[in-house]
């Protein structure tokens, strides 16, 4: 019994690798939105990221190809019905590499209700670019909080998982 037990699980273990195609699984990864209900979007977006509660990280990709993941408090602001993320960041590798070559992944993730489940599944994903044109840069800078900040055009928004 326990050689077909184990015959029957090195089968099930090897079948799918029978059938399988070929997929590049970094474009494959994470094609479900298991959080699509709980997603941020929009103005609702925007006013949790601003109300400066939950959890911020930027990514970006450092020269040599490797991730770059920091907890980063960031601002969201809305010009002419688009959205930008507003960075103030020191002299570090995160704004290296944004400066490098523009473009990062932002996460907000809010507190859940003390009601809910106990880990944070309302937020979103955010995808953001160097902004080109300066003028857009010079209308958000002259509302910023903080002089210098950095300001990037938001792409796409993403439910968390």
């Amino acid at each position: 019994m326990k050689k077909f037990l184990v015959l029957f699980v090195a089968l099930m273990m090897v079948m799918p690798m029978a059938f399988a195609t070929e997929a590049d699984t970094f474009a494959t990864a994470s094609v479900a939105d298991y959080y699509a209900a709980n997603a941020l979007t929009g103005d609702d977006l925007m006013n949790a990221v601003n109300g400066q509660s939950g959890c911020y990280l930027i990514s970006t990709t450092n020269p040599d190809g490797t991730p770059n993941t920091a907890y980063f408090i960031f601002a969201i602001k809305k010009l002419d019905d688009k959205y930008y993320l507003q960075l103030g960041l020191a002299e570090n590798q995160s704004k290296a590499n944004l400066l490098a070559n523009g473009n990062g992944l932002a996460v907000y993730a809010a507190n859940p209700e003390a009601d809910a489940k106990p880990y944070a599944v309302s937020g979103a994903r955010i995808r953001f670019v160097a902004i080109e044109d300066q003028a857009i840069v010079e209308k958000l800078n002259a509302d910023a909080a903080r002089p210098g900040a950095l300001f990037f055009e938001i792409v796409e928004v993403k439910p968390l998982g």
